[in-house]
């Protein structure tokens, strides 16, 4: 009789589904905040702690082995081209999605409770205050250390490829740091490895305290659009990303066999930055190469919130049905256009999906103060987001490296092998 192996996906599953016991037996009561938000934000904690120097130090040798300007042009100019298109179409299928089931039409608002929206309301004054010139000008760090006390991606994204291309350029000279950061990735990743052991209890705290606040009640006046985002999330999973997969000779099933533990933690956890280090892990071990990983996935977290911009869109039109505004079809073509720019232009805000929407909404005439009736749900909507984002990210290194001719398919189909047989 063959024996099951209780690994790291079992053992989040077991956190979450015991997390949502404890919150649905002590709902309401503040106790279960107080004694389990501690374990969440220490594991929350955690995983920032390592995520910027996993960034730079793999990036860093990735660009310096390449070591070729044009060559890293190319990979960035076809990267932002691939995130614009797939973004595009995340948005049309939330619109889409939106005008055929309707989730908003019907709803009455009597029975909805108001949540706290104010952090969101100053995030976007802040945020939006940047035009999107800004925000471009923002890649650019005018202090490198500042960028990564705030984990500023972009800007140390900018920095790491300059680095590395410095340390390409001196040749031998460089040797010594190229080896000092080959150290520090090795190091990082052993530490992630730690880390990931604490992930059940992480799951648990933050998954207890997210049921105990909101109740399973309160998702019933809401339950036509948790519906509908999920029906539409799987559906872009299945259709649009595996149709990608697909024209590039990809498998989504091995992607989703390879990042299984990944993706329980990023639904878990509502965070994609909790599997940043994995995702980039177990795709270089998928065959993708170094530095089109560590240039793809951290840029993607930015520029590529496939997800975040399709519930963005979905949210939007339930807002406005919800109010009995009919949108022509040319308000919700320029809510598309609006939405393609502010989703960039605030990347890594926090809260950045209800940031992005408060910042969109008025421009169609849709009362913003609609967000505030699913703001109590936003955190079981955000989970669903979170997984296409993951999904979305790792696929854009593949589709890269295969863009670039660079997949090596002999290392993947050796990897998906190993990951079968140790199931």
């Amino acid at each position: 009789m063959k024996k099951i192996k209780f690994g790291l996906a079992y053992q989040i599953l077991v956190g979450l589904v015991l997390g949502i016991i404890v919150g649905a037996i002590f709902y309401g009561n503040p106790a279960v905040s107080t004694y389990l938000q501690p374990v969440g934000d220490i594991f929350i904690r955690l995983i920032k702690m390592i995520v910027v120097p996993i960034v730079i130090s793999t990036l860093i040798l990735g660009v310096a082995g390449t070591g070729d300007m044009k060559k890293l042009g190319k990979l960035g100019g076809k990267t932002i081209l691939y995130f614009e298109i797939v973004t595009t179409i995340a948005i049309l299928v939330g619109l889409f999605a939106a005008n055929i089931f309707k989730p908003g039409v019907g709803v009455d608002m009597s029975k909805l409770a108001k949540g706290d929206i104010q952090k969101y309301v100053d995030a976007t004054s802040e945020a939006t205050s940047h035009s999107f010139a800004d925000t471009f000008v923002n890649i650019i760090p005018s202090n490198i250390i500042d960028a990564l006390a705030r984990g500023d991606m972009l800007a140390i994204i900018f920095f790491a490829v300059m680095f590395g291309l410095g340390i390409a350029a001196i040749g031998e000279k460089g040797k010594p740091v190229l080896a000092f950061f080959q150290g520090t990735a090795d190091a990082m990743f052993w530490v992630t490895n730690q880390i990931m052991k604490f992930a059940p209890f992480g799951v648990f705290a933050l998954i207890g305290v997210t049921v105990s606040k909101f109740g399973v009640e309160s998702l019933i006046p809401l339950g036509k659009l948790v519906i509908s985002v999920y029906g539409t999330m799987i559906f872009f999973i299945i259709v649009i990303l595996g149709g990608i997969a697909k024209l590039c000779g990809a498998s989504l099933l091995h992607l989703v066999k390879i990042l299984k533990d990944e993706l329980i933690l990023a639904y878990s956890t509502a965070s994609s930055e909790t599997v940043l280090p994995k995702v980039m892990e177990k795709m270089e071990k998928y065959g993708c190469p170094k530095d089109v990983v560590s240039f793809v996935v951290p840029t993607g977290y930015s520029f590529n919130l496939d997800g975040s911009t399709l519930y963005q869109a979905l949210a939007a039109i339930f807002i406005a049905q919800m109010y009995g505004i009919d949108l022509s079809i040319s308000q919700q073509i320029s809510l598309m256009l609006v939405l393609m720019v502010t989703s960039k232009g605030i990347a890594g805000v926090p809260g950045v999906s209800f940031v992005v929407l408060l910042a969109t909404l008025g421009t169609v005439g849709i009362p913003l103060e609609g967000l505030a009736f699913i703001a109590g749900i936003d955190r079981i909507l955000d989970m669903a987001r979170t997984v296409v984002n993951v999904i979305g990210n790792s696929l854009a290194a593949i589709v890269m490296s295969k863009w670039e001719g660079r997949f090596d398919s002999k290392k993947g189909k050796e990897y998906i092998s190993s990951i079968q047989k140790a199931a």
